[in-house]
């Protein structure tokens, strides 16, 4: 077995003195990709270190197209939204969505609440009613105990909205929690409601009362927003209207029924979304975990979209939970989340999360059309076809001969690779 000398201290090291040891023990003191690093550098110093200081043992940085969708009418507004994303045909179809609905009443949204949850979990063995007088008398003293905390947060209309003691001892013995709810206004608010929660769980413990740890949820399905959009089922299709509409709404059924469906169909929703929260410098992976456990928290892991056909009508509609923020963190110090901020005109939390719930309904909305139409692979290879050319290493003038070739034909690796070698050997 190969040995890797230890990289003892190597937080500390400087950034070439990383790149040199990755270098030497893992890649075969192979130059090119010390190259590979570099141009991926900012010339801008201090862009380069603000990016460095984003987190621990930064080496380089990782680029993601940054797009725009164009043509969304939310609630009467237009908006043009920021995705970052690498996946084809994502932008692309999200574009096409809103330029459908756009003449069509547009996306119509709504908040159902903003509330956020922290628990402070702990072990107890004594008298269950003892416990209860306990944290019936001691309260009001949790609440002071957060006072400087909460002072700012107060002052906008947040802070502790309750503290609940819960007995969760059916799930696991002597396991009780103290389940706060919070309003944390324009910032997703982590850092508010984990300091707040410390220090109810400071003030809350004594001898017989073990804290076990305390932490907010990244699960809120009291912090959500809906998206829907409606039409006559004549307006959805231009043949065979009913006919498609009816295949529409049996895919999402399918959905509903069968998880290995559910999945697929939810990772769509997710691609418009986690491209909207990542270009705004939100946390797309307390979002993902989120919306996926509400979309069991019937016990059945489902859609989380949904449609109805009636009297004519065509809806169809987005719920789930999505807890953002636009101060703070990231917002406040990545330049391209604060450009995406301006580009939808600084939206408040609120708006955000209507603005990003209407992008996973757009994209989910693209996907289903297609697939009840003319199927998935006809568009997203089509938006492929330039990655294939890319990898052959095709130059510009060859890409542009392709494109054209491929304008009515079938996209696949093997039949692009075949007509690349074609055009090469000038029998194409």
């Amino acid at each position: 077995m190969d040995l890797i000398s230890t990289a003892s201290g190597f937080s500390k090291w400087s950034k070439d003195e990383k790149i040199q040891w990755l270098v030497s023990n893992h890649l075969n003191n192979d130059s090119a990709s010390t190259a590979t690093l570099s141009q991926y550098w900012y010339e801008d110093k201090a862009l380069q270190k603000l990016h460095d200081e984003f987190t621990e043992n930064t080496i380089s940085n990782f680029v993601l197209p940054y797009s725009v969708a164009p043509n969304f009418i939310i609630n009467g507004k237009k908006y043009t939204i920021p995705m970052v994303i690498e996946e084809s045909s994502v932008v692309a179809a999200a574009s096409l969505v809103a330029k459908f609905w756009s003449n069509k009443g547009g996306f119509k949204t709504t908040i159902i609440d903003t509330e956020k949850i922290g628990q402070v979990h702990f072990m107890y063995q004594g008298d269950k009613s003892a416990l209860i007088t306990h944290f019936e008398t001691i309260k009001p003293r949790l609440f002071d105990a957060v006072d400087d905390i909460t002072t700012n947060m107060r002052k906008r209309g947040g802070g502790i909205r309750e503290i609940e003691l819960r007995d969760k001892t059916n799930d696991l013995a002597n396991y009780y929690q103290l389940h706060v709810t919070f309003e944390t206004i324009d910032s997703m608010g982590a850092n508010f409601i984990n300091s707040c929660l410390e220090a109810i769980a400071n003030a809350f413990k004594k001898e017989d009362i073990h804290v076990v740890m305390s932490i907010l949820s990244n699960y809120v399905p009291n912090c959500t927003v809906r998206a829907e959009v409606s039409c006559k089922v004549s307006e959805l299709y231009e043949k065979d209207a009913e006919h498609y509409a009816l295949k529409f709404k049996q895919a999402l059924e399918i959905a509903n029924a069968e998880v290995h469906r559910a999945v697929t169909h939810n990772k769509g929703i997710m691609n418009g979304i986690d491209a909207v929260v990542l270009a705004t410098g939100n946390d797309f992976r307390a979002v993902e975990a989120g919306a996926h456990a509400y979309a069991s928290r019937t016990g059945r892991y489902q859609s989380l979209t949904n449609c109805e056909i009636k009297d004519g009508l065509f809806k169809f509609w987005i719920e789930l939970p999505l807890a953002l923020g636009t101060v703070g963190g990231l917002t406040k110090i990545h330049p391209m989340a604060k450009f995406s901020l301006d580009l939808l005109g600084r939206p408040s939390a609120r708006e955000l999360m209507q603005i990003v719930a209407t992008a996973g309904l757009a994209q989910n909305f693209a996907a289903l059309r297609a697939l009840t139409t003319t199927g998935i692979q006809h568009g997203h290879m089509k938006m492929h076809l330039k990655n294939i050319l890319t990898q052959l290493q095709a130059d510009d003038a060859q890409k542009e001969q392709l494109i054209a070739y491929f304008k009515d034909k079938t996209v696949s690796h093997a039949a692009v690779a075949t007509a690349f070698e074609a055009l090469k050997n000038n029998s194409l």
